[in-house]
This record gives C-alpha cells, structure tokens and sequence, in this order.
C-alpha cells in the first residue's frame, strides 16, 4: 500500500488545490523546526543514496530538485532537503509584496496527471524573505538553494530590469544560484522578455551586476540561469539562445509551464494558466535535446516538466540534462518521491 496515495491524497483533493498546498507548507514548515519532526520527514523519505553533481562550480548531493513555485515565500527549503531533495528553488520573489491573481487560480487534471496555474507570482516581496534566506545561509545545509527572480506585474517590460536587479541585489550574499523567470504565462506580458529585443539586454545586466556584487561583497559569483517556457517556436527559441549565450548566461532551465492543451481531456482543461505535469513531459524533453544541440553541450540544462519516475528522470537525463526538477510529480506521488527515484535510480545503475 502506498500510504500517501491511498490515504493522504484522496482526503486532499477534497481540498481546494491552493488549501492543500498552504496547508502542507505549514506542516513542513512545523515539521523542520524541530527535531522529532526532521527525524520524521527523514523516516518518510527513506534512505536517499548520494549520487553527487557538479553544475557551475556547485556540489549538488543528487540531481533532483524542487523547482520554484512551491516554497514561494522561502518557509520550507530545509523541511524539503529533509524529504531528499538536492537541491529547492525558491520563489519566484519580486521587489514588493503581491497579491498575485483571483482565485481560484489552481486547478487539479488527476486523469492527466497535470495541474493548471495562473497564480501570477504571489509573494510577500524580497524583503519579508530576507530574514528566512539569512538563517538558511548562516546554518550548514546539505542542498543547494535557488533562489527565482520576477517582476512585479505592473512593471513594464521597459522597466523590467530594474525589477530583477532590486530582488537579485538583495538575495545575493544568500542564495547559491539565480534563475531569472522570464516565462510565467501568468503575468502580462512576461514572456516577452524571453526575445531577443529584451533579453540580452535584461540578462546581461544581471550578469554584469553579480560580478560587481560578488567583488564588492567579497562573496563566490553567484551562477545565473534564465528559464524558458516550452511554447516557443524553433527560431523563437535559437533567438533566444543566442541572446542569452550572448549576455554570458551560466545555464537553462526547461521548461515553465505551457499553455498548450493538446490531448487533456475535461472542463478544466479549458482553465486558464500554465499546464504542468505528464502532458508536458515530451514537450520539455524534446527542448532540452534542442537545446543541447543550440548550446553545443557547453551550457547545462536543467530539465523540468513531467517528472513523476526515475524513468523520467533518465529520459530528461539522457537529452542533455544535467540536473532535474520537479513540482507536480511531488504533488501527486508524495514526500517519499525523491526517495523512491534515487533509489530507482540506483538500482538502474547496478
């Protein structure tokens, strides 16, 4: 019997989606301050065989993650890397508090195993994390924290550097890496920071402000990775790489959510927002073996988008990616995901 998806996850859904995660956030969060609740989430994870990763000059334990999106407000890195997980990315934060878009805003598809969003980067601003990246930096960890900048939504994409800039200069003595989101469907407009028009501009400026921040602060170059949707066209996308190997970027993650509904049955399918999960996968794994192939191999990748296995994770492997993350797979299959991969994982590689 698997005791999440027999048990935990049928009461869940009869939650609203944004309910349900609050509430697991919470619990995480109860569960990592104190010492019986870290041996617990250890006892539910299992044993997690350390299989270490090399990426940008970061020692990754494993190459599985939590993309951003889960733990927006940094509350729960250090519960998740309790869960097995080598590395959490938090966020995605902007410079100010924002409320993000109505709800209902998450929608569950069980038969498809996917979710829709359109929460439109809900976040309390850079400045209310601060306190809890501080206390993740000064303590040992494990695991390897990332931190996602955004815009806020009213910003125009004129302006839009200036956004990341205020949330990178205050999360840089902090985070281990940066990944600049540039294609949430869920804000007006972001996605087109993501042509070229925008984007060498944008990510050169990040590039050149964390060196300046790096020496002034005495502090290791922070590596910079900029995320990409999956809807872009072939030559949106060379456009795009070009532009972002031109402005020095350190590596890709892909992909954000897509707003392609091909072959998702049901009235929700229909929501809008970003899809993720099972529908995505093909779609996010054929981007990363193009992106391999625009790249020349020189830039790693890393794969999200449909990651529920270790199969999953050896096919986005496999394409070219040198570490994984994962979101709705976490949702569906439980805290002893991580755990269950790598062990998988393990067992493949005799």
């Amino acid at each position: 019997m698997n005791l999440y998806k027999d048990l935990v996850f049928p009461r869940l859904v009869r939650l609203d989606p944004e309910t349900a995660h609050d509430r697991a956030v919470r619990l995480l969060a109860l569960a990592e301050t104190l010492p019986p609740g870290r041996w617990a989430l250890g006892a539910v994870a299992g044993r997690i065989p350390y299989r270490p990763v090399c990426v940008c000059g970061l020692r990754f334990p494993n190459p599985i993650g939590i993309a951003a999106g889960f733990d927006k407000d940094v509350r729960v890195a250090a519960g998740l890397a309790e869960l097995g997980w080598g590395h959490v990315e938090v966020g995605t934060l902007t410079p100010r508090p924002q409320a993000g878009n109505p709800q209902p805003r998450v929608f569950r598809l069980p038969e498809s195993g996917a979710l829709i969003n359109r929460m439109g980067f809900p976040n309390g601003g850079v400045e209310s994390a601060l306190p809890r990246l501080k206390r993740l930096a000064s303590c040992r960890r494990s695991f390897v924290l990332g931190v996602s900048l955004g815009k806020q939504k009213e910003t125009p994409l004129e302006d839009a550097a200036a956004d990341y800039l205020a949330v990178q200069r205050h999360v840089y003595p902090f985070a281990d890496y940066l990944a600049v989101n540039v294609s949430s469907p869920n804000t007006p407009d972001l996605r087109r920071l993501q042509g070229r028009a925008y984007l060498e501009d944008l990510l050169g400026t990040l590039v050149r402000e964390g060196r300046t921040l790096a020496r002034h602060g005495y502090l290791p170059r922070r590596p910079i990775f900029v995320k990409l949707a999956p809807d872009l066209t072939d030559s949106e996308l060379t456009d795009t790489v070009q532009a972002a190997l031109a402005a020095g970027i350190d590596g890709i993650i892909a992909t954000n959510t897509t707003l392609a509904r091909d072959g998702v049955p049901g009235e929700k399918a229909a929501e809008a927002g970003g899809l993720s999960g099972r529908p995505l996968a093909a779609r996010s794994t054929a981007m990363i073996a193009r992106l391999r192939d625009l790249t020349g191999g020189h830039v790693p990748l890393i794969g999200a988008g449909g990651v529920f296995t270790a199969d999953d994770v050896r096919e986005k492997l496999d394409a070219g990616a040198t570490l994984v993350q994962v979101y709705t797979g976490f949702v569906y299959e439980g805290p002893r995901l991580a755990g269950n991969v790598l062990r998988a994982l393990e067992k493949q590689d005799g």
